[in-house]
């Protein structure tokens, strides 16, 4: 029987978003771009493993972010909004055995899913070179370890498979076919190359889909619409909001030391009354004076 806790988990909430359209999910790199997200009407978010060895630690996508540092700022991802949220996992941290702690931990931080990648440790950004596969069985039983881990059959475990960018297309469909056999429920081909190459995957391999567009890619830049048109149930901007806001400090960092001053570009800048409504200041005054016996206000 499915109770009502089921109906409202994070990943029952994922789920149903998915099922009923295809989907944009934003990266984001801090709870507040969340928050923002989630005023901007988007129906899930992504923590992304580039994102964040980016952000949080100024070091490439090549497996340096640990286990329980996914964990911890997925969770405060989580708990800013009321969307769901789904997180880059790498490789799943180790054997199978780590892959159960690591959905053990992602489900306890409030997260909605993961993806699992096929590839050896210590991984690589999706897009670059020098990437290697683990075999297909020890994949399969990565897969098996998360859906045996997941407390809430709800939790969405997204297998991606890098195969297409360090063997084939056809190595890339077929091993689809057997992580969707292991019970993912969801699948994520990595650095497809052309437009028919994704139409083709989608064709022929019978599970939900989810695309990456990440810029600057192997991927062409294909819109939510057409992947939708295809089959595709969600469609990834990982990085997108990211280097947006890196271009946008990079400028003013800029201004600020040529001129010495922000008074030019003020314009330009959040401000405090935005701010503060993205982190429903008001509410916690109110909350705060009430302790003291002040009006609440709520």
């Amino acid at each position: 029987m499915t109770t009502p806790a089921a109906l409202t988990s994070p990943g029952a909430r994922f789920r149903r978003a998915y099922e009923s359209q295809c989907i944009a999910v934003p990266g984001v790199f801090n709870a507040l771009a969340a928050r923002m997200a989630e005023r901007a009407g988007f129906a899930a978010v992504y923590q992304s493993g580039a994102a964040l060895s980016a952000g949080l630690a100024a070091v490439p996508d090549v497996g340096l972010i640990t286990q329980t540092e996914f964990a911890s700022q997925g969770g405060y991802l989580a708990r800013a909004v009321s969307i769901p949220v789904i997180s880059d996992a790498d490789t799943g941290f180790g054997t199978p055995l780590g892959v159960e702690r690591t959905v053990q931990l992602y489900e306890a931080a409030g997260l909605a899913g993961l993806h699992l990648e096929d590839q050896e440790s210590p991984k690589r950004c999706g897009h670059l070179s020098g990437k290697s596969l683990i075999g297909r069985d020890d994949m399969v039983a990565k897969i098996k370890a998360a859906i045996r881990a997941r407390k809430a059959p709800e939790f969405v475990v997204i297998a991606r498979t890098d195969a297409r960018g360090v063997a084939s297309f056809d190595e890339a469909r077929d091993r689809a076919r057997a992580y969707v056999d292991a019970g993912a429920d969801m699948v994520f081909p990595e650095a497809l190359e052309t437009a028919a190459e994704f139409e083709r995957f989608a064709r022929e391999v019978p599970a939900p889909l989810i695309a990456n567009m990440t810029e600057f890619g192997k991927s062409p830049l294909l819109s939510r619409s057409q992947l939708a048109g295809m089959g595709y149930r969600a469609v990834l901007f990982p990085v997108t909001v990211f280097r947006a806001a890196m271009q946008a400090a990079g400028a003013a960092l800029a201004r600020l030391a040529d001129e010495g001053t922000q008074r030019e570009f003020l314009g330009t800048l959040q401000t405090r009354t935005e701010l503060y409504d993205l982190l429903d200041y008001a509410e916690f005054d109110q909350r705060d004076r009430s302790y003291f016996g002040g009006p609440t206000g709520i």
